[in-house]
């Protein structure tokens, strides 16, 4: 069975599980540092050292990063398609995919770890007020990008849409969605009600005292 190494409050991580999630692939979801013995970290460290995650061992094979994982859980199950077949729609949907990590989920994390005394000794406001300029300037070009229904292209639920779901969950929560970004509003909701992404949320939860930030009373 395919080995998954992760964490259920990580937002990689849920960009992994909804993939799996939406294909039905059975998996050892091998959680780390949840529950003793507290092993599953160094079974993880001795396919790939620097210790990030998600990370899925299939056939005894590493394949670590996420989009990455995404592309061969498409490449193993073909149904549900997640990267469409043709190239260019492809390319639209790989497009996005890197838009969500690069500008969405980076910028909220890079305010996170403002907060994260292992990290920081004191939080660089100037830094995080940066940050938070540059979600607001992504929701306000991801606002004129996104329909008025369903989802990141108008080729179905996509690569894209596993990427976007943790970013956009997350960036919320560090930089709220002002109400005039609708699209970006209405997407997320959606997002959150899609069955593969409610399980991650709720499988989160009880981790939410690991945010460092104040949670909001919502989602």
């Amino acid at each position: 069975m395919l080995i998954l190494y992760a964490h259920p409050f990580s937002s990689y991580a849920w960009k992994a599980l909804i993939a799996l999630y939406e294909k039905g692939i059975a998996f050892d979801y091998r959680a780390l540092e949840t529950a003793e013995p507290f092993t599953h970290y160094d079974e993880l460290r001795s396919h790939w050292p620097v210790g990030q995650f998600p990370l899925i061992v299939d056939d005894g094979v590493p394949h670590f990063e996420s989009s990455i994982i995404i592309e061969y859980l498409d490449q193993k199950i073909a149904e549900p398609p997640l990267i469409p077949a043709d190239p260019q729609v492809a390319l639209d949907v790989r497009f996005l995919d890197r838009i969500f990590d690069n500008h969405f989920q980076a910028r909220f994390q890079a305010v996170v770890a403002e907060y994260l005394p292992f990290i920081t000794e004191k939080p660089d406001l100037a830094r995080i007020a940066r940050a938070r300029d540059l979600l607001e300037k992504a929701y306000g070009w991801l606002e004129t990008k996104l329909p008025d229904d369903g989802w990141a292209t108008p080729h179905g639920f996509s690569l894209a849409d596993c990427s976007a779901a943790p970013a956009l969950f997350y960036a919320d929560w560090v930089h709220p969605i002002d109400p005039r970004h609708a699209r970006v509003r209405a997407y997320r909701a959606r997002l959150l009600a899609r069955p593969s992404v409610a399980r991650c949320i709720e499988e989160a939860r009880p981790y939410r005292s690991f945010f460092p930030l104040e949670v909001p009373d919502r989602d």
